[in-house]
């Protein structure tokens, strides 16, 4: 299509932002009585041994992380059992057949999964702020970083809903990279409690840095360091560049 149509792309997102709502009890409630249940467990934990990581105590260390970790598998989440259930259903021929491009419907996905995944940072963050002093929160830099990470992992789920027809590669993918990566990143510690050998694990590892990142965001002395985050832009342009690859070049979408 020669011309986007901004119409169409602003009713993907009404929909789907809609839909969201109207399953709260799965993409809200869910998501956040278990992070709620990992605070309460973690804070018993901390106020009877007295953690600390990286100089701070552990819960407070811990938050961050949980926040982005339910973030970041909704995004997936999101994209990608969208389009398997519309594919399943039969509804995602509507889409092919409208005047809509295959480029619009992604960043129409995509853009829902923004706003979405903002939304459910705003309630995290407002029910563990009654386990967590927050006054210090640079938000720039949490919605920034926030913003990467949902880009990303929304991206790695448009393709998996997008080339996949069952549900097993969706919970396939989320089993086998989207959980690990999120557990060996630094959501429930730090690379320095990690021995020299395993540290490469973090080091070479672009999401790490987002998540260090969106953790310091939670400190006003924050120090943007530029050059790592040309690395992480670059790391999250190269997933949505792929992704629009495989939604224009089209592959066998339909069974």
């Amino acid at each position: 299509m020669s011309n986007i149509s901004f119409y169409a792309i602003v009713t993907i997102i009404k929909y789907r932002i809609k839909d969201f709502f109207k399953e709260y009890h799965y993409s809200i409630l869910a998501p956040l009585i278990n992070t709620l249940l990992f605070v309460i467990i973690f804070k018993t934990i901390d106020n009877y041994y007295s953690l600390t990581m990286d100089g701070k105590s552990f819960i407070d260390f811990l938050i961050p992380g949980l926040i982005l970790m339910v973030v970041v598998q909704e995004s997936y989440d999101h994209t990608s059992v969208t389009l398997i259930n519309m594919k399943q259903i039969g509804s995602f021929d509507d889409f092919l057949m409208a005047p809509i491009s295959r480029i619009e419907i992604f960043f129409a996905l995509i853009l829902s999964s923004i706003i979405i995944g903002f939304i459910i940072s705003v309630i995290n963050l407002f029910f563990l702020s009654f386990f967590v002093n927050f006054q210090n929160i640079d938000f720039k830099y949490f919605f920034y970083f926030l913003l990467l990470a949902i880009i990303f992992f929304s991206s790695l789920g448009s393709i998996i809903g997008f080339v996949a027809f069952s549900w097993d590669t969706q919970s396939s993918v989320s089993s086998f990279f989207v959980t690990p990566i999120n557990f060996l990143s630094g959501t429930f510690f730090s690379i320095n409690v990690l021995p020299e050998s395993l540290k490469f694990l973090f080091i070479y590892n672009p999401y790490y840095y987002i998540v260090n990142n969106f953790r310091n965001s939670f400190d006003l002395n924050y120090y943007f360091k530029f050059q790592e985050n040309i690395i992480i832009i670059f790391f999250v342009l190269i997933s949505i560049i792929l992704s629009s690859y495989v939604f224009h070049a089209g592959f066998r979408v339909i069974k």
